[in-house]
């Protein structure tokens, strides 16, 4: 009994960590001298019928418990063997959105994750996915003839990609600004087109836009904003809310009827002093 149990542990430890269900493991490594093994996580990417994915149905590998050290580069390079790979994307948590993204730009990227992500790897083939399932490892992330940076190399290597060129930065800015101008200038014609032309059920569309078009707003204008806002939230002011401002208010009030009856008696005793005896 105690040969047998010997037997089973030092299978487990062979076998490596079990993976969650549904998902095969694969063993991967930075570099040879590296003993332990870290597991890449991969499945079949699908979703339920009727939902739209942008990511294209049975040829999509779905990978979890990425590295941070893997890079795109790096992690379609461990999975050409299984097939052509035409594009790798790392993201944070898995996506959820339906509607196609938009091409990113090289120069306005967001921020490197820094922990573990996911990555969505597309083959050519439905059977890339399938022999990626079945691979064994355990696969080298950095080897010689592709070396992976790390450490001080790789935050070098980070800050000269970090520096952009001036020229090519704004060719691409402009690119851009024609492409927005364009659609822009599209959306207004075909506004235009659509405005007072009923649809399809009889309804007109109306836009706010008047004959006249609306002037930018000055600085006097700015300022009188402003002021107008200030006096609203002055009025909507608590007052007289804690008992000390009932006192206050009222040891005002007090004082403002002893001032003015002062005055009233004063302006009595002049009327009185101007005041003549005229018996006829």
């Amino acid at each position: 009994m105690v040969a047998r149990r010997g037997r089973r542990s030092a299978r487990g430890s062979d076998e490596g960590i079990p993976s969650p269900p549904g998902y095969s493991a694969i063993p991967v490594k930075f570099s040879g001298k590296q003993q332990a093994s870290h597991y890449l996580y991969v499945r079949e990417h699908r979703v339920r019928e009727g939902t739209k994915s942008s990511w294209p149905q049975k040829r999509t590998l779905f990978v979890l418990n990425v590295p941070p050290y893997c890079t795109e580069e790096c992690l379609s390079r461990l999975l050409s063997p299984c097939g052509p790979v035409r594009s790798v994307e790392l993201q944070e948590k898995p996506d959820l959105a339906e509607s196609p993204k938009e091409p990113q730009s090289k120069f306005f990227q967001p921020k490197p994750i820094p922990g573990f992500q996911v990555a969505y790897v597309v083959f050519q083939k439905p059977g890339g996915v399938s022999a990626a399932l079945a691979l064994k490892g355990p696969l080298l992330v950095s080897t010689e003839s592709h070396p992976v940076k790390s450490g001080v190399h790789k935050w070098i290597s980070d800050y000269r990609d970090s520096v952009l060129d001036p020229e090519a930065l704004r060719a691409e800015v402009d690119t851009f600004m024609e492409a927005y101008d364009k659609k822009v200038a599209e959306e207004e014609a075909k506004a235009q087109e659509e405005e007072g032309v009923p649809d399809e059920e009889g309804w007109v569309k109306v836009t706010r836009r008047g004959r006249r078009p609306v002037l930018p707003r000055t600085e006097a204008a700015s300022l009188r904003v402003l002021e107008r806002e200030r006096r609203k939230r002055a009025r909507k002011e608590l007052l007289n809310f804690y008992a000390w401002q009932h006192r206050e208010t009222k040891m005002e009030h007090l004082a403002q009827l002893r001032k003015k009856f002062e005055e009233d008696k004063q302006r009595i005793e002049l009327m009185r002093a101007q005041r003549k005896f005229r018996p006829y």
